[in-house]
């Protein structure tokens, strides 16, 4: 580590944004009175590069008129809330979903609609800047962030790095460091979605306001497999994550701000291991829903977990995604979810959230409903069979929470089985755009004969 400091760190961190991309500028020659200055504030109080956001918005907005842009520019940059996290959450639904503006038609009458801040779709169509040393002051405080990450010219990530020769200084006096930033000086933070930390060694990602234990690796690029050893950490988070498709996705899909009550909200992100899961299970999803016709044809490039029997278009068969204990399978699946609900393929579907036992089916129920946002609807719970019925019978939409035990035929048949749970279920749905997601599937989904698994199977044909 002789002769290696913090300033190699972040000129390597640079270097690998650059080839993802990014614009690379040194904060101090953005500032009032340089040649190349983009912020108004000589005292550093400004954290959005305003000429890049207002040119963002005209670009993906060129229907709107100018003041229906001021609009959207003031509630983006004025958002309000009582604590951080809050006005981060407020924000992040204007990133994702848009910023509701109001303007005046030629006619005199008052239309409403959403400006875009990000295409979501098109990565070329943003504006993608990294700034080392972007100086901030706020209070009485001034702090310089090593890197900040800028798309649109809203930060999106910020990223501290340490010197790895330094013993004193590790990925958690980094770690320490941002906490600092997010108390004294704040502002910086409103529109962020990810941070970062390094020590050139170690390398681990985050969210506002997780604490330590949340922090995690990022330990794969492409999700195909994990990382060489021989990559440094940094290397691979800044392109596992940053990647412009991939940073647009986890901004998209992958964050959910969890509303546990009492006024405490928490925001989480998507792992590595999730992140990739999801992506595979909603490229498995598009295939298994095809119909003849190919309605749900997949677009050009795909995640794939390797070499599979079966997986016919159409064959309604998703697949398996295995867990460890703790490694937040419900919400992975309620991040699942959240893709599938939004596919324009998939047609609005209906999800059946299946469990074998009550306790499961109300600690299943309660992520889903603290992650509504993410799911853009409330979850319901089937009360009985006659209620599952109920609410399967909607055209289109709607997250249903249900054990699989109330998939049980009316009448029983006049021959049962050796095993007692003769009769067919009666058809529920012919429905395609249905899709049901089996927690604990292992105890659930073996009996084809006659059982629960079975019965499900007859209640939803094209699920």
């Amino acid at each position: 580590m002789t002769g290696l400091n913090e300033s190699h760190i972040e000129e390597a961190a640079l270097a690998w944004l650059e080839s993802l991309g990014y614009a690379v500028l040194h904060g101090p020659d953005i500032a009032v009175g340089m040649l190349g200055a983009e912020r108004s504030d000589p005292n550093y109080r400004d954290v959005v590069l305003e000429g890049r956001l207002r040119q963002a918005l005209v670009r993906l907005n060129p229907d709107l008129p100018a003041e229906a842009l001021d609009d959207a520019f003031r509630k983006l940059t004025r958002a309000d809330a009582p604590s951080l996290v809050e006005r981060n959450r407020a924000v992040h639904r204007m990133l994702v979903d848009g910023v509701t503006v109001e303007y005046r038609r030629k006619d005199g009458t008052i239309v409403g609609t959403q400006a875009k801040v990000i295409d979501f779709e098109s990565p070329d169509n943003n504006d993608w800047l990294a700034v080392n040393q972007f100086t901030v002051a706020e209070g009485q405080h001034t702090r310089r962030p090593d890197v900040v990450l800028f798309v649109n010219g809203l930060p999106l990530a910020v990223i501290e790095l340490k010197n790895p020769a330094d013993e004193n200084a590790t990925v958690w006096s980094a770690y320490q460091q941002l906490q600092t930033y997010q108390a004294q000086i704040p502002a910086l933070f409103a529109t962020n979605a990810t941070l970062l930390v390094s020590d050139g060694v170690q390398a681990r990602i985050g969210a506002l306001g997780a604490g330590k234990e949340w922090f995690k690796p990022w330990r794969t690029i492409t999700g195909r497999e994990d990382a060489a050893a021989k990559l440094a950490e940094l290397q691979v988070v800044l392109e596992g994550v940053f990647e412009q498709r991939r940073f647009l996705d986890l901004v998209r899909y992958f964050i959910v701000f969890e509303d546990e009550g009492g006024g405490k909200l928490i925001k989480k992100m998507a792992g590595y291991h999730q992140f990739h899961a999801v992506n595979v299970a909603v490229e498995e999803t598009l295939r298994a829903a095809q119909a003849a016709a190919g309605r749900a044809a997949e677009t050009p490039g795909r995640y794939e977990a390797g070499g599979k029997p079966g997986g016919d278009p159409g064959d309604r068969r998703v697949g398996v995604v295995w867990h460890t204990q703790g490694s937040g399978k419900s919400l992975t699946m309620a991040f699942y979810a959240g893709r599938v609900v939004l596919h324009p393929a998939m047609e609005n579907p209906t999800l059946v959230v299946l469990t074998d036992r009550n306790d499961l089916d109300d600690q299943l129920f309660g992520t889903f409903a603290a992650c509504q946002e993410l799911l853009r609807q409330p979850p319901v719970q089937a009360a009985d069979r006659a209620d599952l019925r109920e609410k399967l019978k909607v055209a289109s939409g709607g997250v249903v929470f249900t054990t699989i035990q109330k998939f049980f035929p009316e009448t029983p048949s006049p021959q049962p089985s050796p095993g007692g749970r003769g009769g067919k279920m009666d058809v529920l749905s012919e429905r395609r755009n249905i899709v049901v997601i089996a927690d604990e599937a292992h105890r659930s989904q073996y009996d084809f004969i006659d059982g629960f698994a079975r019965h499900m199977r007859d209640a939803l044909p094209h699920a």
